[in-house]
């Protein structure tokens, strides 16, 4: 109420007291025209009852008045306590940061000789970080004690209020939060018929009795499901020591088997997460499934929230696809092309041989079944062997009209086009998302480790991490749709010069069914001499090649790192291809190569012989690729990518991979 308000009401309040003695004058002055002695009587009735009632109206107001005093010391009183002596510390600061008040509690809470004038910086860091940001609150450690602090920025006042209690339920019941996970054997059934019933019943009890010891130690509930399958569940204390000790069962497996023909290796499948028990089901399968498709030999643990953490995967994986698969892909891949209009084929940016070969091959493909198929090319600069392998495409013009731009082919998507992408899982990486966005019917095949990023809702998946290559997949799936068709010499060429350049000439990553391929594809008709000359180097590549090489530092354990100059601009596949090159170094066990990719950002080539995971490292980086040949782009400055490598590597060689957050 306003001190206007105020008084108009008082003033009224005196009004209405006053009423009742001006009518009782009235009536005397008017009684004295009749009885004088009725008036004077009336009129000291009128004045006794008045004065009595303002002694009363005094001594009420009085009382009021003390009252409010009284009330207004004790509040004073209550206020000066709530300052001093409540558990709730208080820091008052001034523009300057430094301190202009506190409380006793402050000083209890932090144990130090507080005075006036101190930078409050120097109390905690976490002030520092919560006024320049501006942030209403926050939670800090203070000794083993929890505060939340609550920053008041009009009166730049610090609160902190002890959460300790609060914060050892939130961790008791974060800690005792359900989590299922599915443990698989990878290649059991590959043991089972690889050696004799005493040497399998042999494996078969001591991984049992490893994984029963592993299940009791850390109070796992585990149950066998199936001859390869274990059901576990645990909580989270026992899911954080297990990525303590980096799910040391894997090598323990491993270490225990290694001695037989095909040692077992464990794929662990983990859901986590403040949700259902349904969910958790879902999560640990997806888990799994990730794992198996990155290779086996991991653990994938996957939370509610979306982030993904990786453990183990460090080894070659052995080869488990069968030519029972690849027949059962190609017939599906047979009617899902005869049920298509059309089909488009997309590889990756900047595509490399297996890329654009694997392409062909599916168009070869579409050409068997009956339809109409086109490879969607970028529009861009490519790298040399990619321009001589068009160049000799151009030379057959029935070849040549099958290859269109992402512009070309954006009129022929329709309900029924079916979009194959080969090379690549990951939707970031194909030549035109804008196609894959629009196709209702995709295909995913590719040869590379499985990543966390995924194309969504495929009609079909054929990922096998254990190819040479994806020319190597599409050569098989070829090989039981041809017939008696052949393919022409420039086709079976361009699949087999994929298989060349991802193998190193067959070196890496190379088994028995890369041969059977390479062998196929040479009765076909394909030219290794035209091979060599998609891959021959000029002399401006090479010397080009020399110049990044000669900055090339080893900075842990044959780890050789080179860095290109900054000014100038590099192509991804000549980055790649100093990376082999780097690796024949004597003493190199893995070999990275720094630059500016012409787009701008800054590219990693990453290349091993098998001992190191450069997939891992350069998971870690978002990027991705195959145990002994993977790659990343930054948004980074040469200098900042080698550090950010040099953590890569640091984290690796300790064992510390890292997931990262889906989208």
């Amino acid at each position: 109420m306003h001190s206007g308000e105020a008084i108009t009401s008082v003033k009224n309040q005196y009004a209405r007291h006053a009423v009742p003695y001006v009518i009782g004058l009235l009536v005397a002055f008017g009684l004295a025209f009749y009885s004088i002695v009725a008036a004077i009587t009336l009129f000291v009735g009128t004045l006794i009852f008045f004065i009595y009632q303002q002694v009363t109206i005094r001594r009420e107001r009085k009382a009021w008045e003390q009252y409010v005093h009284s009330l207004s010391h004790r509040i004073e009183d209550v206020g000066k306590e709530a300052l001093t002596g409540m558990p709730i510390g208080i820091l008052v600061f001034d523009e300057a940061r430094r301190i202009s008040w506190f409380n006793e509690q402050s000083r209890l809470i932090f144990e130090l000789e507080m005075e006036l004038g101190i930078s409050i910086d120097s109390i905690h860091s976490a002030f520092t970080e919560l006024i320049e940001e501006e942030e209403d609150e926050a939670t800090i450690e203070v000794g083993d004690r929890v505060y939340r602090v609550l920053y008041n920025k009009e009166y730049q006042t610090l609160y902190l209020f002890d959460m300790t209690d609060e914060a050892e339920i939130e961790q008791k019941y974060s800690e005792t939060q359900t989590v299922i996970g599915v443990l698989y054997l990878d290649n059991y059934d590959e043991m089972s018929t690889a050696v004799d019933e005493q040497v399998r019943s042999e494996i078969n009890r001591r991984v049992t009795v490893l994984l029963n010891q592993w299940a009791q130690k850390y109070h796992i509930y585990m149950r066998r499901t199936a001859a390869d399958r274990f059901f576990l569940v645990m909580n989270e204390r026992t899911l954080s020591e297990l990525e303590n000790n980096r799910f040391s069962i894997l090598d323990e497996v491993r270490e225990a088997t290694k001695e037989h023909k095909i040692p077992l290796t464990l794929s662990i499948g983990i859901g986590c997460g403040e949700t259902t028990l349904t969910e958790l089901g879902n999560l640990s399968q997806s888990s799994l499934d990730l794992g198996l498709g990155r290779g086996g030999d991991q653990v994938v643990v996957k939370r509610h929230n979306g982030k993904v953490r990786f453990f183990g995967g460090k080894t070659n994986p052995t080869e488990k696809r069968t030519r029972v698969r690849a027949r059962v892909i190609s017939n599906s891949m047979r009617d899902l092309i005869r049920e298509s209009s059309r089909v488009l084929i997309m590889g990756h940016k900047n595509p490399d041989m297996d890329s654009l070969g694997a392409s062909i091959g599916i168009m070869k493909l579409a050409e068997f079944v009956g339809r109409e198929a086109y490879v969607v090319i970028p529009a861009g600069e490519t790298s040399v062997g990619i321009q001589r392998l068009v160049s000799e495409v151009e030379n057959d013009e029935e070849l040549y009209s099958r290859f269109l731009t992402e512009f070309e082919a954006q009129p022929l998507i329709d309900e029924q086009t079916l979009l194959v992408v080969v090379d690549t899982h990951r939707p970031s990486l194909v030549i035109s998302r804008d196609i894959l966005d629009r196709a209702e019917r995709v295909v995913v095949i590719d040869h590379h480790r499985r990543g966390e990023e995924f194309i969504e809702d495929p009609v079909l998946v054929y990922m096998e991490p254990y190819a040479s290559s994806t020319c190597e997949l599409v050569t098989e799936l070829i090989e039981y749709q041809a017939g008696t068709r052949k393919l022409s010499i420039l086709e079976a060429t361009s699949l087999l010069a994929g298989m060349v350049v991802d193998t190193k000439g067959f070196t890496l990553r190379t088994g028995s069914r890369t041969f059977d391929a390479a062998s196929f594809l040479r009765i076909q008709g394909a030219d290794t001499v035209l091979v060599q000359h998609f891959m021959r180097q000029d002399l401006d590549s090479y010397i080009e090649q020399s110049h990044i090489l000669e900055n090339t530092d080893i900075y842990s354990d044959g780890m050789a790192i080179a860095v290109a100059s900054d000014d100038e601009v590099h192509h991804q596949v000549l980055i790649a291809q100093s990376a082999d090159q780097l690796l024949n170094m004597e003493g190199v066990k893995a070999s990275f190569v720094i630059a500016i990719l012409p787009d701008g950002r800054t590219g990693i080539s990453a290349r091993s012989l098998g001992d190191v995971n450069v997939q891992v490292i350069m998971e870690m980086l978002d990027g991705g690729g195959h145990l002994t040949n993977a790659a990343t782009q930054l948004n980074v400055s040469r200098e900042q990518a080698k550090t950010l490598l040099q953590e890569a590597i640091d984290h690796y060689m300790t064992d510390e991979t890292e997931g990262e957050d889906s989208e």
